[in-house]
């Protein structure tokens, strides 16, 4: 292999970047806010609210009736 020393530098670099980015965030707890963030997203969408907002925006929820008035 002519240029196996170049893919290794770009491994090794490549790596090392990710690694120091994942270290990053695992100190400033980026992990932990996303994990609350997600948490309050899904009791939210589980609420009746957000199940009546759903319905209300959903642009289908009279096609079915149309149709069947329709036949």
């Amino acid at each position: 292999m002519k240029f196996l020393d170049w893919y290794l530098k770009i491994a090794f670099g490549s790596a090392l970047i990710g690694a120091s980015m994942e270290f990053f965030m695992i100190k400033t707890g980026f992990y932990d806010k996303v994990t609350v963030l997600e948490s309050e997203k899904r009791a939210w969408e589980s609420s009746p609210e957000a199940q009546a907002v759903r319905e209300a925006l959903n642009p289908w929820r009279n096609h079915d009736v149309e149709a069947k008035k329709e036949s």
